[in-house]
């Protein structure tokens, strides 16, 4: 099943879309918002899906879905907790701003609290006052989760998974070192997030989905070209229970709760950093990566971060080639 928020409202208004994201039928008579659908999750799924079901049959009004349209399914979350399943990226990054990366890292994921009260629409421009802070993109997967309790094991934890999408988790590079100086992590440096079109429910990935790992290729591309393809399903340290566990260990968590896998990003086979997609690799989900091996193997950047102009589009297909959750789909723009 795969659902959006359209215009209407400060939460939209709830649709149900068909699975090659071609058409969608209203679901405000029986639930108006996603999140009202998450907080009675129990009575409103069975009812969302038969919808689905006819939708599919074309036995019901059914109108043209358009990504463009489409608002953030969550466009204001209680909860956008961003983790870090692929430690390959946080060792790269700490690495361009002169961290090392502590062994703890490995076995225990690092976790930000970002802003969850405006979050953005797949096509919603990315929005920079200033071209020096170092715009970058970060591609993810996220999944929304009902309540789980304070304590909840791994395993547990990932029955609590509702829905799952993509996100880019648009990063000011050069704000990030005087912000974690002061000892209290993230805020300016991590402005607006943006979403894919549509979440879906696990049993629509089918066994691309096992044990909270998400098994295909992530797509970036960057001005019509490709910059990144991992597949999410490798060197993905934590899977998202083990996330979800983390932020739980201390704290309830409430229906409705987004948690992001961090940036997606693979080793090239022989353990080398990885190469960009034009010299034959898998490319990069960030810009600051590319940068780092850059870095390493010519002494200095050279790959510029985002600037006004420029366009990134994130996306994931299944084995036929079909896309999953929508494209973002996004250009920057001055604030």
């Amino acid at each position: 099943m795969k659902l959006a928020s359209l215009p209407g409202g400060r939460d939209g208004r709830l649709a149900v879309v068909s699975t090659d994201l071609a058409w969608y039928a209203e679901a405000a008579h029986i639930v108006p918002t996603l999140q009202a659908a998450i907080d009675e999750w129990d009575r409103c799924e069975p009812l969302l899906r038969a919808l689905a079901t006819e939708l599919e049959h074309g036995a019901i009004p059914r109108e043209r879905f358009h990504e463009r349209e489409a608002l953030a399914p969550l466009p204001r979350a209680y909860q956008w907790a961003d983790g870090s399943a692929y430690v390959n990226h946080v060792e790269l990054v700490r690495k361009a701003r002169g961290a090392e990366l502590p062994d703890s890292f490995w076995h225990d994921p690092l976790m930000y609290q970002g802003g969850s009260d405006d979050l953005r629409g797949a096509r919603a421009p990315i929005t920079l006052a200033d071209e020096a802070w170092g715009c970058d993109m970060e591609a993810e997967i996220c999944v929304v989760t009902s309540d789980v309790a304070q304590g909840t094991d791994a395993g547990t934890a990932l029955n609590s998974i509702l829905l799952v999408g993509l996100v880019n988790d648009v990063s000011l590079r050069n704000l990030i070192p005087g912000e974690l100086a002061k000892g209290f992590g993230f805020v300016q440096s991590k402005p607006a997030t943006h979403f894919s079109p549509v979440f879906v429910t696990p049993d629509e990935l089918g066994e691309a989905w096992q044990g909270g790992r998400l098994n295909l290729t992530l797509r970036v591309d960057l001005n019509g070209a490709p910059f990144g393809r991992a597949e999410a399903g490798e060197e993905c340290t934590f899977d998202f229970g083990t996330l979800i566990a983390h932020l739980a260990r201390t704290r309830r968590i409430g229906a409705g709760s987004i948690i992001g896998s961090g940036t997606v990003s693979n080793r090239d086979p022989g353990g080398t950093p990885g190469r960009p997609c034009a010299a034959g690799g898998r490319g990069y989900s960030c810009i600051a990566e590319q940068r780092m091996v850059e870095t390493i193997e010519q002494g200095a950047p050279v790959t510029p971060f985002l600037g006004y102009g420029d366009v990134v589009r994130i996306e994931m297909r299944d084995a036929r080639g079909h896309s999953i959750f929508g494209a973002i789909e996004g250009e920057v723009m001055p604030a």
